[in-house]
């Protein structure tokens, strides 16, 4: 989601480095106009104090009195400041969750907000979002053409990061188990999309015939995958956001996160909201999810809900319709 603002400084003129750990690089060095400077953001967020401080040495060795123009450490955490103190830099910022020309607006998309914050626009009025930027390094897809009418892509794990996992994020294993019935059903193709961590999801798909991807692509080949899909599936997590630059159908699933924060703001993708008039909606503060062990507000998404919406798109795609990106109720 920072890429779109990113991209903006670049086409002003700016030469782009960007400190990113190994999670990161692939997808960035899937865009030709980005210099990377690398991390080990494990040994920083999670070794020993010994580990971090070396790997903090590292990078200071790598970045020390270089001069930038703009130095912007896109975290509120003050621990991330310290990776850039030796920087030389005319303007530095660092988002910031009490001052609001550097916080992240509750509510807005987070595009629009780094946007805002990184090219120093005014907080008035402004009509248009940015879109996602597609990467122009992508390798070809790994899998074959199609032989069905329509292919589909859905994301049953994630909702996991290096310091904690987000259970609440996902949409339940058993929905994406029946939607993917119900699109074989039609002999349409399933293709399965998550990372090494997501091996659990596999057993509930045995006896279905998909495509199983699981931790065999690469961040880039997710995105490739997603091109030679007609739709993808997704709750709120990583792969939401790859199959956001990718040109298929997109329906992402939210409830405790609110989908007007991060749905990719391009055509053909559709956030549902579940949890209609909960009072508890969004509980996601951007840390930190309320102890809920119903998780109601995504469970009331159903299978049908999905498919309609997904032939909804698709109907609309092969007619020739626009369909701009929004926000749909699960009631």
């Amino acid at each position: 989601m920072a890429i779109p603002a990113v991209r903006a400084l670049y086409d002003k003129g700016f030469e782009i480095h960007w400190v990113c750990g190994q999670a990161a690089r692939p997808l960035l060095e899937s865009y030709s106009w980005i210099n990377l400077i690398l991390t080990n953001d494990k040994d920083l967020l999670l070794g020993n104090p010994f580990q971090r401080a070396n790997r903090i040495f590292r990078l200071w060795s790598k970045i020390a009195f270089r001069r930038f123009d703009l130095c912007a450490t896109l975290y509120s955490d003050w621990r991330y400041r310290v990776l850039t103190l030796p920087v030389w830099a005319r303007r530095k910022l660092s988002l910031s969750r009490r001052e609001r020309s550097t916080m992240l607006v509750p509510g807005r998309h987070h595009t629009d907000e780094l946007a805002r914050i990184l090219l120093s626009l005014e907080d008035t009025c402004r009509e248009l979002s940015i879109p996602p930027v597609r990467p122009d390094q992508l390798p070809p897809s790994p899998i074959l053409p199609k032989t069905a009418h329509a292919r589909v892509a859905i994301v049953p794990g994630g909702a996991k990061n290096l310091l904690r996992e987000q259970y609440l994020r996902r949409w339940p294993i058993e929905s994406y188990v029946e939607l993917a019935r119900r699109l074989l059903d039609r002999d349409w193709e399933v293709v399965l999309i998550g990372g090494p961590e997501d091996e659990w999801v596999k057993a509930y798909f045995r006896d279905l015939p998909t495509t199983d991807c699981i931790g065999r692509l690469s961040i880039p080949e997710v995105v490739a995958v997603c091109d030679v899909c007609d739709a993808a599936v997704s709750h709120d997590t990583g792969p939401l956001h790859l199959a956001g630059l990718s040109k298929a159908c997109l329906i992402g699933i939210f409830g405790p996160t609110n989908p007007f924060t991060f749905i990719p703001r391009r055509p053909f993708a559709l956030g549902i909201w579940g949890g209609q008039g909960f009072a508890c909606r969004p509980c996601y503060d951007g840390r930190d999810f309320a102890p809920c062990s119903l998780n109601n507000c995504m469970r009331g998404i159903s299978p049908e809900l999905v498919l309609r919406e997904i032939d909804d798109l698709l109907d609309a795609r092969s007619k020739g319709e626009f369909v701009n990106w929004g926000v749909s109720s699960s009631k």
